[in-house]
This record gives C-alpha cells, sequence and structure tokens, in this order.
C-alpha cells in the first residue's frame, strides 16, 4: 500500500462517488492515524433528513470511536470538498492535525474560499493542504449537479 496524499484522497473520492450513487452530494472523508484509516463518512442528509449528516462529521465521530479519544491530535482529514463552517469547527474541536482537502468551495468553504477559521484566535489550528486530486474531486461534484439539473429540465 503506498500511503501518500494521492492515495488516501482516491479513498475518500471512492466514498464520495457511492455518496453520489445514493443521490447525496459526492463528498467522502476519511480520517488517517499513524498510517490507517481509522474513519470513514460519505454524505448522507438526503437519506438522513439531517442537516448534520456531513462526510467529515461521519468520518469524525467513526474515529474517535476507533481510538476510544475525542482528541484526533495525530490524525489527518482528507476530503473531496472544502469543509463547511459546520465541519471547521469540528476539525477544530476534535484537534485534528491536519485537513487536505480536494474542491475549493466558493459558496460556503471555510478554510479559505469563503472564510478561513484558521484566522480566529481559536485554541487549534489544523495544517491546511489543498488541491490534492482537485480536478477529480470537482469533476465529481459538478457532475452530480449537471445530472441533476438535466433531471429538473426533463
Amino acid at each position: 500500500m503506498i500511503n501518500t496524499h494521492e492515495y488516501y484522497m482516491s479513498e475518500a473520492l471512492r466514498l464520495a462517488r457511492l455518496a453520489s450513487k445514493e443521490g447525496e452530494v459526492p463528498v467522502g472523508a476519511i480520517i488517517v492515524h499513524e498510517n490507517k484509516i481509522v474513519g470513514v463518512g460519505r454524505n448522507a442528509r438526503e437519506k438522513d433528513s439531517s442537516a448534520l449528516a456531513h462526510a467529515e462529521i461521519f468520518a469524525i465521530s467513526a474515529a474517535c470511536a476507533a481510538l476510544d479519544s475525542w482528541r484526533l491530535l495525530e490524525c489527518d482529514l482528507y476530503v473531496t470538498l472544502e469543509p463547511c463552517p459546520m465541519c471547521a469547527g469540528a476539525i477544530v474541536n476534535s484537534r485534528i492535525r491536519r485537513v487536505i482537502f480536494g474542491a475549493h468551495d466558493p459558496k460556503s468553504g471555510a478554510f479559505g474560499s469563503v472564510f478561513d477559521m484558521n484566522s480566529f484566535p481559536l485554541n487549534h489550528k489544523p495544517e491546511i493542504i489543498s488541491g490534492v486530486l482537485e480536478f477529480e474531486c470537482a469533476h465529481e461534484l459538478s457532475s452530480f449537479f449537471a445530472r441533476l439539473r438535466e433531471k429538473k429540465n426533463t
């Protein structure tokens, strides 16, 4: 197994594609601790009828359970879309070390696109790496929304 940003992001993309097949916005997330995936998640807002059912929230919850700790200090989060404000808050609260995301979110991105959560005087600031497999992540999202628009017009 090759443990690189691209490898882990491709795993998050696999989850995003599963979400898309389920009619969800294609966002996937994984959390890695010591080169091992300890948490996974994909969007499920439609299925769960919940505004809280974001990929990052599921991945954080799973990682906390796997590691038996709410502190994810030595963990990296890979997510196909820049986290929203809610997820950015959960990332800060769980003390995730590093966030690696694919596509920027110009509508609600909270790590640089709309605002930068790290610019606030909070007690934790994760390292941010953006643009990993950006084209693939953005393409998955744009294709999903194009199919939705097409469906509405037929």
